[in-house]
C-alpha cells in the first residue's frame, strides 16, 4: 500500500466502488464521520478483508449509501481533532495490532468533496478497536465474538497467505512499478541481463513473484518485491518500518548516540551498502607483524554478514511498528530482530535450518547474501574462536531474538559465565562436524 495516490487513481477507484453491491463486506459508505464508529469500521473492514481475501478495504464519504451519488462531504480529516488529538493519531492508538490506513482527499468528478479512507487488512491476527474485534456480516457492524464461525474462519485465512505473496503496493501502471522498485539491481544481483524492453523487465519481475498483474491489466508489487527491491521502503506504508536501524553509541550504554542510520532501500539492494557502513564504524585493533603494522577489524566481517542477514531473512513481518536493528557499544554489538526464533537458542549451531519467510529466505540465499543450509551460526562461532572473542550470546527475549557479539577481552577479565558459554558453543561446533572432544579441548576452548 503505497503512501500516495494520484487524484486520476482516487477518481477511477472512486467509480469502481460505487458500482459493487450494496452488501459489500470490505467497502462502506457514509455521508459525515463520527470518530469512534470510524474506528470500528476500521476493525471491522480490516478483519472482513482479511476473510475474503481482499489487500484492502474501503471507508468512502460523500457517497449516498443508497443511491450511489456523489453528495459531498464536509469531513476533513487533515484538520479534524477529536479529544484534542489529530484524528488519525488518535485512531492509530485505539487500533491494535497497528495496520497501515490512510485518508485521503479530493474532489470528485461532480467537484464535490470526498475522502477515501484505505485500510490495510488484517494480516496475523484480527484487528481491534479499543479493544474489541470488529466483522462484517453484509453490510452491518457486528462483534466478531458474536459470530464464531467467522472468527474460525478468519484464523484460517491468516495461514493461507504468506507474507511474502501479500501486496504492499496494489493497482500502479507500468511506470510506477519501475519508479518503486530498483530493477537494475534486480539484474545485477540474479546475473541476468537487462532487457531491452519494458516488456522483459516486468516479465522476469512476474516470474519472480515480486510483483503480479491484476485483473484490470495494471500491475501489484508483492511484499517480496517490495522489501527487496525498494528505492525507498517509506513508499510502501506498511513496510516503513521494516527498514534496518544501525545505531552507534558512546560507551556502553545507550545515553549518548554518536550515529544512527535508518535503512532507506530494499534488503537486497543496500544489503552490501548496510555492511560497508557498519564496517566503518567498527573498532580495530592493531597488530604488529614482523615488518608492519596491521589494522584488524574488532569483529569478523564473515560473522557480520551472517548475523545480519539472519535478522533480516528470520524476523516476524507479522510484528508492526518494530524492525532489525543494530546496537554498536564500545564492548560489545548487539543485532535484534522482531520474531521469537523458532528453535531454542541453545540449538542454533545443531538444529536443521527453518526458514520463517521461506521466499524471502530462498531469494536471498539465490544472490549469495546467506544460506539455507544451516551452517551460518557455525561459520559465526569459528570464526569469532579464530579472532579470539569471546562467546556470543544468542537471547530470546519476549517478542524479539537477540545476537549479542563482545570486543575483545584478556582472558583473566572472562568471568565464570563466559568460559562456560564458550566451553558449550566450541562443544556443539565439535559435534556438528563429527569431531571428537577431551578435557584439553574444553580447556583450550575456555582460553578464547
Amino acid at each position: 500500500m503505497t503512501l500516495e495516490r494520484s487524484h486520476e487513481y482516487l477518481l477511477s477507484l472512486l467509480k469502481e466502488l460505487v458500482k459493487l453491491p450494496a452488501e459489500t463486506e470490505w467497502v462502506e459508505f457514509k455521508h459525515n464521520n463520527n470518530p469512534e464508529k470510524t474506528g470500528e469500521y476500521i476493525s471491522a473492514l480490516a478483519n472482513a478483508a482479511a476473510l475474503i481475501g481482499k489487500q484492502s478495504a474501503y471507508l468512502v464519504w460523500g457517497i449516498d449509501d443508497s443511491s450511489r451519488e456523489i453528495a459531498g462531504t464536509d469531513f476533513k480529516p487533515a484538520t479534524t481533532t477529536y479529544k484534542q488529538q489529530e484524528l488519525e493519531s488518535w485512531l492509530l492508538q485505539k487500533i491494535t495490532p497497528k495496520i497501515h490506513f490512510r485518508f485521503f482527499e479530493f474532489i470528485a468528478s461532480n467537484d464535490k468533496p470526498a475522502v477515501i479512507l484505505e485500510i490495510q487488512a488484517a494480516s496475523h491476527t484480527p484487528v481491534q478497536f479499543d479493544g474489541v474485534e470488529f466483522i462484517r456480516v453484509g453490510s452491518y457492524k457486528k462483534k466478531l465474538r458474536e459470530f464464531p464461525e467467522k472468527e474460525r474462519a478468519l484464523w484460517r485465512a491468516f495461514d493461507r497467505v504468506p507474507f511474502e505473496r501479500q501486496m504492499a503496493a496494489k493497482a500502479v501502471d507500468e511506470d510506477e512499478v519501475l519508479k518503486l522498485l530498483d530493477y537494475p539491481a534486480y539484474f545485477d544481483l540474479t546475473n541476468q541481463p537487462l532487457p531491452e524492453g519494458r516488456n522483459g523487465v516486468l516479465a522476469a519481475l512476474n516470474a519472480d513473484k515480486l510483483i503480479q498483474r491484476g485483473d484490470s491489466g495494471q500491475w501489484h508489487i508483492t511484499n517480496l518485491g517490495a522489501i527487496l527491491f525498494a528505492k525507498r521502503l517509506k513508499d510502501f506504508g506498511a513496510l516503513t518500518r521494516k527498514a534496518v536501524r544501525l545505531i552507534a553509541y558512546k560507551g556502553n550504554n545507550k545515553l549518548v548516540t554518536n550515529r544512527e542510520l535508518e535503512g532507506a532501500k530494499g534488503y537486497a539492494v543496500g544489503f552490501e551498502g548496510l555492511i560497508d557502513y557498519l564496517k566503518t564504524l567498527l573498532p580495530s585493533n592493531e597488530e604488529i607483524g614482523k615488518a608492519f603494522r596491521t589494522e584488524v577489524p574488532m569483529y569478523p566481517e564473515l560473522a557480520l554478514r551472517e548475523l545480519v542477514a539472519n535478522a533480516i531473512i528470520h524476523q516476524d513481518f507479522t510484528l508492526t511498528g518494530t524492525g532489525p536493528m543494530i546496537e554498536l557499544f564500545e564492548n560489545r554489538l548487539e543485532i535484534t530482530n522482531p520474531g521469537v526464533p523458532l528453535v531454542d537458542t541453545q540449538r542454533f549451531l545443531d538444529t536443521p535450518p527453518q526458514s520463517r519467510n521461506e521466499a524471502l529466505a530462498s531469494f536471498m540465499r539465490r544472490i549469495g547474501v546467506c544460506e539455507e543450509r544451516g551452517s551460518g551460526i557455525d561459520k559465526v562461532i569459528s570464526e569469532i574462536e579464530v579472532y579470539q572473542l569471546p562467546a556470543p550470546i544468542f537471547e530470546q527475549t519476549e517478542r524479539h531474538t537477540r545476537v549479542v557479539l563482545f570486543a575483545h577481552k584478556d582472558h583473566r577479565d572472562m568471568d565464570i559465565e563466559d568460559r562456560v558459554r564458550a566451553c558449550y558453543q566450541h562443544c556443539c561446533l565439535k559435534y556438528v562436524n563429527r569431531e571428537p572432544m577431551n578435557n584439553y579441548v574444553i580447556a583450550r576452548a575456555a582460553q578464547y
